[in-house]
Protein backbone atom coordinates (compact mmCIF):
# COMPACT_ATOMS: atom_id res chain seq x y z
CA UNK A 1 0.00 0.00 0.00
CA UNK A 2 2.83 2.38 0.91
CA UNK A 3 4.51 1.58 -2.38
CA UNK A 4 1.34 2.49 -4.29
CA UNK A 5 1.05 5.81 -2.45
CA UNK A 6 4.73 6.56 -3.15
CA UNK A 7 4.25 5.88 -6.86
CA UNK A 8 1.19 8.18 -6.94
CA UNK A 9 3.10 10.97 -5.22
CA UNK A 10 6.07 10.52 -7.56
CA UNK A 11 3.76 10.65 -10.57
CA UNK A 12 2.14 13.85 -9.29
CA UNK A 13 5.52 15.47 -8.71
CA UNK A 14 6.72 14.42 -12.18
CA UNK A 15 3.54 15.80 -13.82
CA UNK A 16 3.95 19.07 -11.94
CA UNK A 17 7.53 19.40 -13.11
CA UNK A 18 6.43 18.86 -16.71
CA UNK A 19 3.88 21.69 -16.41
CA UNK A 20 6.36 24.06 -14.82
CA UNK A 21 9.33 23.14 -17.03
CA UNK A 22 10.02 26.24 -19.10
CA UNK A 23 7.82 29.18 -20.09
CA UNK A 24 4.22 28.75 -21.16
CA UNK A 25 3.87 28.38 -24.94
CA UNK A 26 2.34 31.24 -26.93
CA UNK A 27 -0.27 30.97 -29.70
CA UNK A 28 -0.57 34.00 -32.00
CA UNK A 29 -3.33 34.75 -34.51
CA UNK A 30 -2.89 37.35 -37.24
CA UNK A 31 -5.39 39.90 -38.47
CA UNK A 32 -7.23 40.59 -41.74
CA UNK A 33 -5.03 40.68 -44.82
CA UNK A 34 -2.07 39.16 -42.99
CA UNK A 35 -0.72 35.62 -42.66
CA UNK A 36 0.97 33.43 -40.12
CA UNK A 37 4.42 33.78 -41.60
CA UNK A 38 4.85 37.28 -43.02
CA UNK A 39 8.40 38.21 -41.94
CA UNK A 40 7.40 41.85 -41.52
CA UNK A 41 4.48 41.11 -39.19
CA UNK A 42 3.80 37.76 -37.50
CA UNK A 43 7.25 36.48 -38.33
CA UNK A 44 8.75 39.49 -36.62
CA UNK A 45 6.45 39.15 -33.60
CA UNK A 46 7.27 35.45 -33.26
CA UNK A 47 10.98 36.26 -33.34
CA UNK A 48 10.55 39.01 -30.72
CA UNK A 49 8.76 36.64 -28.32
CA UNK A 50 11.47 34.03 -28.81
CA UNK A 51 14.21 36.57 -28.16
CA UNK A 52 12.57 37.98 -25.04
CA UNK A 53 11.43 34.68 -23.50
CA UNK A 54 14.18 32.11 -23.49
CA UNK A 55 13.08 28.68 -24.67
CA UNK A 56 9.48 29.68 -25.43
CA UNK A 57 7.49 27.76 -28.05
CA UNK A 58 5.50 30.11 -30.31
CA UNK A 59 2.81 28.77 -32.63
CA UNK A 60 1.70 31.22 -35.31
CA UNK A 61 -1.63 29.97 -36.57
CA UNK A 62 -2.05 29.14 -40.25
CA UNK A 63 -5.68 28.98 -41.38
CA UNK A 64 -5.39 26.65 -44.33
CA UNK A 65 -2.66 24.55 -45.91
CA UNK A 66 -0.43 27.38 -47.13
CA UNK A 67 0.23 31.10 -46.73
CA UNK A 68 -1.97 32.09 -49.68
CA UNK A 69 -4.94 30.19 -48.24
CA UNK A 70 -4.22 31.64 -44.82
CA UNK A 71 -4.47 35.19 -46.18
CA UNK A 72 -7.61 34.56 -48.24
CA UNK A 73 -9.34 32.70 -45.42
CA UNK A 74 -8.97 35.81 -43.26
CA UNK A 75 -11.62 37.32 -45.56
CA UNK A 76 -13.76 34.47 -46.80
CA UNK A 77 -13.67 31.48 -44.43
CA UNK A 78 -16.56 31.45 -41.97
CA UNK A 79 -15.24 32.58 -38.58
CA UNK A 80 -16.96 29.69 -36.80
CA UNK A 81 -15.16 27.23 -39.07
CA UNK A 82 -11.88 29.00 -38.35
CA UNK A 83 -12.43 28.64 -34.59
CA UNK A 84 -13.15 24.92 -35.02
CA UNK A 85 -10.03 24.49 -37.15
CA UNK A 86 -7.84 26.22 -34.58
CA UNK A 87 -9.39 24.22 -31.75
CA UNK A 88 -8.27 21.07 -33.57
CA UNK A 89 -4.81 22.56 -34.08
CA UNK A 90 -4.23 23.38 -30.42
CA UNK A 91 -5.65 20.06 -29.25
CA UNK A 92 -3.36 18.11 -31.56
CA UNK A 93 -0.18 20.03 -30.71
CA UNK A 94 1.63 18.13 -27.92
CA UNK A 95 3.57 21.25 -26.97
CA UNK A 96 0.31 22.95 -25.98
CA UNK A 97 -1.23 20.10 -24.00
CA UNK A 98 -0.56 21.71 -20.60
CA UNK A 99 -1.87 25.13 -21.61
CA UNK A 100 -0.71 28.26 -23.37
CA UNK A 101 -0.87 32.05 -23.53
CA UNK A 102 -2.41 33.68 -26.59
CA UNK A 103 -1.91 36.92 -28.47
CA UNK A 104 -4.39 37.98 -31.15
CA UNK A 105 -3.88 40.83 -33.58
CA UNK A 106 -6.90 42.78 -34.87
CA UNK A 107 -9.64 40.26 -35.73
CA UNK A 108 -7.37 37.55 -34.32
CA UNK A 109 -8.16 39.08 -30.92
CA UNK A 110 -11.88 38.32 -30.97
CA UNK A 111 -11.22 34.96 -32.65
CA UNK A 112 -8.94 33.88 -29.80
CA UNK A 113 -11.55 35.06 -27.31
CA UNK A 114 -14.08 32.83 -29.08
CA UNK A 115 -11.55 30.01 -28.85
CA UNK A 116 -11.31 30.52 -25.08
CA UNK A 117 -15.12 30.38 -24.83
CA UNK A 118 -15.61 27.36 -27.09
CA UNK A 119 -12.42 25.33 -26.72
CA UNK A 120 -11.23 25.30 -23.09
CA UNK A 121 -8.99 22.25 -23.41
CA UNK A 122 -6.05 22.71 -23.49
CA UNK A 123 -6.43 25.72 -21.20
CA UNK A 124 -5.68 29.26 -22.30
CA UNK A 125 -3.93 31.16 -19.49
CA UNK A 126 -3.69 34.78 -20.60
CA UNK A 127 -5.36 36.35 -23.63
CA UNK A 128 -3.73 39.47 -25.09
CA UNK A 129 -5.96 41.21 -27.63
CA UNK A 130 -3.98 43.69 -29.74
CA UNK A 131 -6.53 45.94 -31.45
CA UNK A 132 -9.24 43.25 -31.42
CA UNK A 133 -12.79 44.38 -32.19
CA UNK A 134 -14.76 42.75 -29.40
CA UNK A 135 -17.95 44.68 -30.05
CA UNK A 136 -17.45 44.49 -33.80
CA UNK A 137 -17.09 47.30 -36.32
CA UNK A 138 -19.32 49.65 -38.24
CA UNK A 139 -17.12 50.79 -41.10
CA UNK A 140 -14.60 49.33 -43.52
CA UNK A 141 -12.20 52.19 -44.30
CA UNK A 142 -9.04 50.53 -45.58
CA UNK A 143 -7.02 47.34 -45.70
CA UNK A 144 -3.48 46.66 -44.49
CA UNK A 145 -0.70 45.49 -46.76
CA UNK A 146 -1.07 44.64 -50.44
CA UNK A 147 -4.61 43.31 -50.34
CA UNK A 148 -6.57 45.99 -52.21
CA UNK A 149 -8.31 43.45 -54.44
CA UNK A 150 -9.54 41.37 -51.51
CA UNK A 151 -10.63 44.53 -49.67
CA UNK A 152 -12.57 45.79 -52.67
CA UNK A 153 -14.40 42.47 -52.92
CA UNK A 154 -15.15 42.57 -49.19
CA UNK A 155 -16.60 46.08 -49.54
CA UNK A 156 -18.81 44.99 -52.42
CA UNK A 157 -20.17 42.10 -50.37
CA UNK A 158 -20.81 44.37 -47.39
CA UNK A 159 -22.64 46.78 -49.67
CA UNK A 160 -24.93 43.93 -50.71
CA UNK A 161 -25.98 43.74 -47.07
CA UNK A 162 -23.93 42.58 -44.12
CA UNK A 163 -26.85 40.58 -42.71
CA UNK A 164 -27.82 38.82 -45.94
CA UNK A 165 -27.32 35.12 -45.25
CA UNK A 166 -24.92 34.57 -48.16
CA UNK A 167 -22.71 37.45 -47.01
CA UNK A 168 -22.82 36.29 -43.39
CA UNK A 169 -21.79 32.80 -44.43
CA UNK A 170 -18.91 33.84 -46.65
CA UNK A 171 -17.46 37.17 -45.50
CA UNK A 172 -15.57 37.22 -42.23
CA UNK A 173 -15.91 40.96 -41.66
CA UNK A 174 -19.70 40.76 -41.99
CA UNK A 175 -19.69 38.27 -39.14
CA UNK A 176 -18.54 40.96 -36.71
CA UNK A 177 -20.40 43.85 -38.39
CA UNK A 178 -22.36 45.58 -35.62
CA UNK A 179 -24.82 48.08 -37.09
CA UNK A 180 -26.01 50.48 -34.36
CA UNK A 181 -28.91 51.57 -36.57
CA UNK A 182 -30.13 48.01 -37.11
CA UNK A 183 -29.62 46.18 -33.83
CA UNK A 184 -32.55 43.82 -34.15
CA UNK A 185 -31.33 42.54 -37.50
CA UNK A 186 -27.78 42.27 -36.15
CA UNK A 187 -28.87 40.12 -33.22
CA UNK A 188 -31.06 38.00 -35.46
CA UNK A 189 -28.64 37.45 -38.36
CA UNK A 190 -25.11 37.69 -36.96
CA UNK A 191 -23.54 34.23 -37.17
CA UNK A 192 -20.51 34.98 -35.03
CA UNK A 193 -20.30 38.16 -32.94
CA UNK A 194 -23.85 38.11 -31.57
CA UNK A 195 -23.26 34.53 -30.50
CA UNK A 196 -19.91 34.94 -28.72
CA UNK A 197 -21.18 38.12 -27.04
CA UNK A 198 -24.29 36.35 -25.72
CA UNK A 199 -26.53 38.98 -27.33
CA UNK A 200 -29.63 36.81 -27.57
CA UNK A 201 -29.21 34.37 -24.71
CA UNK A 202 -26.72 33.77 -21.94
CA UNK A 203 -24.64 30.76 -22.90
CA UNK A 204 -23.36 29.79 -19.47
CA UNK A 205 -20.64 27.63 -21.00
CA UNK A 206 -19.16 30.71 -22.67
CA UNK A 207 -19.20 32.57 -19.35
CA UNK A 208 -17.69 29.68 -17.42
CA UNK A 209 -14.93 29.11 -19.97
CA UNK A 210 -14.00 32.79 -20.25
CA UNK A 211 -13.77 32.96 -16.45
CA UNK A 212 -10.96 30.40 -16.61
CA UNK A 213 -8.60 33.03 -18.04
CA UNK A 214 -6.04 34.40 -15.62
CA UNK A 215 -6.10 37.72 -17.47
CA UNK A 216 -7.87 39.28 -20.44
CA UNK A 217 -5.69 42.12 -21.71
CA UNK A 218 -7.09 44.55 -24.30
CA UNK A 219 -4.82 46.96 -26.16
CA UNK A 220 -6.37 49.99 -27.86
CA UNK A 221 -4.61 52.20 -30.40
CA UNK A 222 -5.37 55.82 -29.55
CA UNK A 223 -4.98 57.05 -33.15
CA UNK A 224 -6.66 54.08 -34.83
CA UNK A 225 -8.13 55.02 -38.23
CA UNK A 226 -9.10 51.52 -39.28
CA UNK A 227 -11.38 50.25 -36.52
CA UNK A 228 -14.71 52.08 -36.21
CA UNK A 229 -15.29 52.70 -33.38
CA UNK A 230 -11.81 52.16 -31.96
CA UNK A 231 -13.41 51.78 -28.51
CA UNK A 232 -14.46 48.31 -29.66
CA UNK A 233 -10.89 47.34 -28.82
CA UNK A 234 -11.93 47.88 -25.16
CA UNK A 235 -15.41 46.34 -25.64
CA UNK A 236 -16.97 49.75 -26.33
CA UNK A 237 -19.64 50.26 -29.01
CA UNK A 238 -21.87 52.84 -30.67
CA UNK A 239 -25.01 53.56 -28.71
CA UNK A 240 -28.06 51.94 -30.27
CA UNK A 241 -29.51 54.30 -32.87
CA UNK A 242 -26.38 56.48 -33.09
CA UNK A 243 -23.21 56.60 -35.15
CA UNK A 244 -21.76 59.41 -33.04
CA UNK A 245 -22.07 58.50 -29.39
CA UNK A 246 -19.84 55.69 -28.18
CA UNK A 247 -20.51 53.75 -25.00
CA UNK A 248 -17.71 52.40 -22.88
CA UNK A 249 -17.85 48.76 -21.86
CA UNK A 250 -19.15 49.80 -18.44
CA UNK A 251 -22.20 51.48 -20.02
CA UNK A 252 -23.20 48.49 -22.15
CA UNK A 253 -25.64 45.71 -21.29
CA UNK A 254 -22.80 43.30 -21.94
CA UNK A 255 -21.26 44.62 -18.71
CA UNK A 256 -24.23 45.78 -16.61
CA UNK A 257 -26.01 42.45 -17.17
CA UNK A 258 -22.66 40.59 -16.96
CA UNK A 259 -23.52 38.66 -20.10
CA UNK A 260 -19.96 37.34 -20.47
CA UNK A 261 -18.71 37.49 -16.92
CA UNK A 262 -16.60 40.57 -17.67
CA UNK A 263 -17.95 42.41 -14.65
CA UNK A 264 -16.83 39.58 -12.42
CA UNK A 265 -13.42 39.51 -14.11
CA UNK A 266 -12.99 43.25 -13.68
CA UNK A 267 -13.91 43.11 -10.01
CA UNK A 268 -11.23 40.46 -9.44
CA UNK A 269 -8.55 42.44 -11.28
CA UNK A 270 -8.34 40.19 -14.32
CA UNK A 271 -9.56 42.67 -16.95
CA UNK A 272 -6.84 45.00 -18.22
CA UNK A 273 -7.24 48.06 -20.45
CA UNK A 274 -4.01 49.20 -22.09
CA UNK A 275 -3.61 52.06 -24.56
CA UNK A 276 -0.73 52.82 -26.88
CA UNK A 277 -0.26 55.83 -29.14
CA UNK A 278 -0.41 54.97 -32.83
CA UNK A 279 -2.59 53.81 -35.69
CA UNK A 280 -3.92 50.29 -36.00
CA UNK A 281 -1.31 47.65 -35.02
CA UNK A 282 1.49 50.24 -34.98
CA UNK A 283 2.89 49.10 -31.68
CA UNK A 284 6.34 50.03 -30.41
CA UNK A 285 8.50 47.03 -29.54
CA UNK A 286 9.84 48.59 -26.34
CA UNK A 287 6.26 49.33 -25.19
CA UNK A 288 5.20 45.76 -25.99
CA UNK A 289 8.12 44.31 -24.07
CA UNK A 290 7.55 46.50 -21.02
CA UNK A 291 3.75 46.33 -20.80
CA UNK A 292 2.88 42.91 -22.23
CA UNK A 293 5.78 40.48 -22.50
CA UNK A 294 7.36 41.23 -19.13
CA UNK A 295 4.02 41.42 -17.32
CA UNK A 296 1.82 38.70 -18.83
CA UNK A 297 3.95 36.34 -20.91
CA UNK A 298 7.10 35.70 -18.89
Amino acid sequence: MKAVVFVQILAAVSFSSVICDGPAPIVIWHGMGDSCCNPLSMGSIKKLFEQQISGVYVKSLMIGSNVAEDTTNGFFMNANDQISMVCDQVKSDPKLKNGYNSVGFSQGGQFLRALAQRCPDPPMFNLISVGGQHQGVYGFPRCPGDNATLCDLARKLLNLGAYVSFVQEHLVQAEYWNDPLNQEEYKKASLFLADINNENMKNQTYITNLQKLKNLVMIKFTEDTMVQPKDSEWFGKYEDGSTDKVLSLFETKLYTEDRLGLKSMNETGRLHFLATVGDHLQVDEAWLIKNVINVFLK
